[in-house]
């Protein structure tokens, strides 16, 4: 690959690239940080004027990601309005599409062991992300009767693990893992089930 060309004031910039390209090729142990700034185009010394370490770059490729996250959720939201279902449905198909198109940010951020309580920014983004989530499973659930209504937090809870659990075992080509059927429909089913269940949803849909 060919080494980024860089200016003063992007260099920074350029070694979370580099980092990603190394996280999706390697994961997030299996590069040093001399490898990124070789990547990168400088030298490792260079890596020090900007972060501490290895995990502070990848921290920082994590909370760029959710930035990333965090828009791509809030535009499946907002497309899928005014129908509370259609937004719900469509932040469960953007989690899917983010996780193929960003890898190296959604390994930085789900798979690298970073916690989102490393820095005040990391959290902050992070936090905005589930909110949107969140927001959409309280729109849906006026729909059910109070006394059996579940806390919006535990609905988008539910979604997110099924939607993360599809990732991971369907849509990132596991080793010795072959989907029964697409990522795609294995998500809608398992929410149109979990849907169906609430009473949100009729048996035929």
């Amino acid at each position: 690959m060919a080494k980024r060309g860089y200016h003063h004031g992007n260099l920074r910039q350029a070694l979370i690239e580099a980092a990603l390209d190394l996280i999706t090729e390697k994961g997030p142990t299996g590069f040093t940080l001399s490898e990124a700034a070789k990547r990168a185009g400088v030298t490792p010394a260079a890596v020090y004027r900007h972060f501490e370490g290895r995990e502070d770059l990848i921290a920082e490729a994590a909370r760029q990601g959710y930035e990333i996250f965090a828009d791509v959720m809030q535009y499946a939201y907002d497309s899928g309005q005014p129908s509370a279902l259609s937004a719900f449905e469509a932040t469960g198909r953007a989690y899917l599409a983010f996780a193929r198109k960003y890898p190296g940010h959604y390994i930085a951020m789900f798979e690298s062991g970073i916690s989102v309580n490393r820095t005040p920014e990391l959290a902050a983004v992070s936090a905005r992300a589930r909110r949107v989530l969140e927001q959409a499973a309280a729109d849906l659930s006026q729909h059910i009767p109070p006394e059996k209504r579940p806390p919006a937090s535990m609905f988008s809870a539910h979604i997110w693990a099924l939607s993360h659990g599809v990732v991971e075992l369907f849509a990132r080509n596991s080793p010795g893992t072959v989907a029964p059927f697409p990522p795609e429909d294995l998500l809608e089913s398992g929410i149109g089930v979990y849907l169906r269940g609430l009473g949100l949803i009729g048996p035929d849909q």
